[in-house]
């Protein structure tokens, strides 16, 4: 693979003008297919297999046109003190709301007059008038969400109190300042750390080029494979974060290769051969780790998962042949002045006494930098560094076994909100269990609603129960259920476990309060098959990039560590509320249901983006002859920094979503901010090489029988010699040891050990 990778990127560098037109033209054509599709509606969610989905389906085969899955609003009026909605005046404009909602959308189904159903609370002060659409809420157009804005602004000028509810205001979060100040301070890293504005843009305009095709692609195919917005929000993440990612390692390691004193066509040929093998296999582990969402069996996010894995085969694509073009038509511009001016030196001092490498000499290393000074410190005191990132991280990882999952209902809104105002003025009026009712389908005549009704009364956590609703050939009833606590609570998705196992099997429970207790558990079940499928497709991935057992276990042990831990700082953020004011979180909640597998599909990839560059320099030190502490420092002195930075951007950008307004989206932010944080500077950086100084020569085993199934891939570049490539410079690491590529007991190396024990 190296051999051939090399090539790619020498034939990319030498045609660099053709390469770059390719892919401008590439995005051309994807943003025009996405500019002239036809618009798409939002995907459509069902969770197959599921009860409440069964519901939902028998509904619209029994009572069609009734649109039982349609959104829903409320809009909640609250008379001021001393006065009753029933008093003329207030009835005269609510009646005046209901006339103006029908005639707002055609998307509308039904507005109930609360005074025609009794919808009014107790004490007279709070009623609301309902609206039914034809359409779920993610199909629900802006044009009806507007008009129904704009009602309730109109009526909140007479004089009372108006709010609205409900998921037909449902929308995708906009992008706010915190998410372009990620980006921002993304940039900034680059800069730091390249120390060269040509060499920090192209990784921003790669992974902007590749999202932008990735994205494109995706708007032009919504309305044929409907796909949703959602789709396209996580290709983007993803995209980005993996497209900086893979353009930083390479860029990195061309400017490397020319500090080693290679000419510019070659330091892109050996860039692209041995840390775009690494691009490559990282690559893999995240389109496992995103197809693998199609083991959870909701066909939305297997559609998200596939797409979101389109275009991370794209920034791969594009780290390997649009970085070497673009690092031809760079020239010496992607390295500092200081830099430049070194490399002149360099040259001409080469040009005098011969290519340094030609004869066996060795560059002085220079000042070890901090990745060096770290690893040496790690390999003086393993045991402990090793101890302090376990217990640390398992400490942080406690809070995680009281998880609780759900679908946070409008009562973890921001109290500045309509939704979150009209939940509370609902909970007032008429009890927090009215915010989030269940539909109970009766497949039977009227004497089972009825028998279904009595049961369903004497269960505890029910506040009210509905007279059933038959269909017109009345073999089919509806009956609407008002638990006692709110939509989101442990009490009533109890209530609706309780309901199934009262009623039988003709009664089926349904609602978007059982529909979010049925996505629950269906993502808690797919948790741990998915786990097994992308963490063992991986560990058999990383067998073959390192041809050792002991190094891929401890990357899939690592990595679930850190994401427990992850998942423990946001059960005890969001769940427990320890510094939720620091955070912005005003009502603790359950845990959004898809949290820990999105958490696990995303960072899973990110952390093998770390493992596989940094592990990898080891590995090419190690068979190069360095001896296993020298492959741990050697890795360290190459990558530590690079993978340094990728992480503080990784953690920059997801740290934008935290100031979002919405719940869910503050809670992906924060979670995988963390867990980039954990993963990279904890388990990568300390554990691992912690890990492999105390293995030292057994770490890279691989018995000799397996070694002969494995294909030998060849990611450390070793066949770049054998086909003729210059061997240039040679490496300290090449030189460190006897050239066997197995290393020798000397004595320093008995030193390593005696300090490891």
């Amino acid at each position: 693979m190296a051999t051939f990778l090399y090539k790619l990127g020498r034939s990319a560098f030498r045609r660099r003008r053709l390469v770059a037109l390719l892919w401008v033209a590439l995005l051309a054509i994807a943003g025009v297919g996405a500019a002239t599709a036809p618009t798409a509606t939002s995907s459509s969610f069902s969770i197959p297999g599921t009860e409440a989905q069964r519901a939902f389906d028998l509904l619209e085969e029994r009572f069609p046109g009734a649109s039982a899955d349609g959104a829903t609003a409320r809009v909640v009026y609250q008379a001021p003190a001393g006065q009753k909605m029933t008093d003329p005046a207030n009835k005269a404009k609510v009646e005046r709301t209901v006339a103006d909602l029908k005639a707002g959308s055609k998307e509308i189904a039904q507005v109930v007059d609360p005074f025609a159903v009794n919808a009014v609370s107790q004490d007279g002060r709070t009623a609301y008038v309902s609206v039914a659409y034809k359409v779920n809420a993610m199909e629900l157009s802006d044009a009806s969400r507007d008009a129904l804005k704009e009602t309730g602004a109109k009526a909140q000028g007479q004089g009372l109190t108006v709010e609205i509810g409900g998921d037909a205001l449902q929308s995708m979060p906009e992008t706010g300042p915190g998410e372009v100040v990620g980006v921002v301070i993304a940039g900034f890293v680059l800069v730091v750390t390249f120390g060269s504005l040509v060499a920090a843009g192209l990784p921003l305009l790669t992974a902007i080029i590749g999202v932008g095709i990735g994205v494109s692609t995706i708007t032009a195919l919504a309305s044929v494979l409907d796909l949703g917005s959602t789709t396209s929000t996580l290709a983007m993440m993803i995209g980005l974060a993996v497209g900086i990612d893979y353009a930083l390692f390479i860029v990195s390691r061309y400017r490397a290769e020319l500090a080693e004193g290679r000419a510019k066509e070659e330091a892109a040929g050996r860039a692209v051969g041995t840390a775009g093998s690494a691009v490559v296999f990282a690559g893999l582990t995240v389109v496992i780790a995103l197809v693998g969402l199609a083991v959870v069996n909701i066909p939305m996010l297997t559609k998200m998962g596939v797409a979101a894995a389109g275009t991370v085969v794209i920034a791969v694509l594009i780290a390997l042949t649009l970085i070497p073009a673009l690092l031809g038509f760079a020239g010496d511009k992607v390295v500092g002045r200081k830099a430049r001016k070194q490399l002149k030196a360099q040259a001409a001092a080469e040009g005098a006494e011969g290519a340094d490498g030609a004869d066996g000499t060795v560059r002085p290393e220079g000042k070890p930098n901090a990745g060096t000074r770290w690893a040496r410190f790690v390999i003086r005191r393993p045991l402990l560094v090793l101890l302090v990132g376990v217990l640390g991280l398992g400490a942080i990882a406690v809070p995680a076994a009281s998880l609780e999952m759900g679908l946070p209902d409008d009562g973890v809104k921001p109290t500045s909100t309509t939704e979150r105002r009209a939940y509370d003025l609902l909970s007032d009026g008429f009890g927090p269990g009215f915010n989030g009712p269940l539909l109970l389908v009766v497949d039977g005549d009227k004497a089972a609603a009825d028998k279904a009704v009595s049961a369903v009364k004497g269960l505890d956590g029910v506040a009210a129960v509905t007279p059933p609703t038959p269909n017109k050939a009345g073999d089919t009833s509806m009956i609407t259920v008002i638990p006692k606590d709110r939509p989101s609570s442990v009490e009533t998705e109890q209530l609706v476990h309780d309901i199934r196992d009262t009623t039988g099997d003709h009664v089926l429970v349904t609602g978007a309060t059982a529909m979010n207790v049925d996505f629950s558990q269906k993502m808690n079940d797919a948790l741990l098959p998915y786990l097994a499928l992308v963490v063992g497709l991986a560990f058999l991935l990383l067998m073959v990039v390192f041809r050792s057992v002991l190094v891929p276990l401890k990357a899939a042990l690592g990595f679930l560590l850190s994401v427990v831990a992850a998942l423990g700082a946001v059960v005890a953020v969001f769940q427990w509320g320890w510094l939720g004011g620091l955070f912005g979180v005003e009502q603790t909640g359950p845990i959004m249901s898809m949290m820990p597998i999105f958490m696990v599909g995303v960072v899973f990839g990110l952390a093998m983006d770390y493992e596989v560059f940094l592990v990898t320099r080891m590995r090419e030190a190690y068979v190069h002859g360095a001896r296993p502490g020298e492959a741990i420092v050697d890795g360290f002195r190459h990558g530590a920094r690079v993978v340094g930075a990728a992480a503080v951007i990784m953690i920059a950008v997801f740290s934008g979503f935290i100031g979002s307004s919405e719940q869910m989206v503050k809670m992906i932010g924060f979670g995988l901010a963390v867990a980039v944080l954990f993963d990279a500077f904890i388990v990568r950086m300390a554990i691992v090489p912690a890990v492999l100084a105390l293995l030292g020569h057994t770490a890279w085993w691989l018995p000799k029988w397996l070694g002969r199934v494995l294909p030998n891939v060849d990611v450390e570049g070793e066949g770049l010699v054998a086909e003729g490539a210059p061997a240039g410079a040679a490496t300290p690491a090449a030189t460190a040891g006897t050239g066997t590529g197995t290393g020798t007991d000397t004595e320093s190396d008995k030193e390593l050990v005696t300090n490891r024990r």
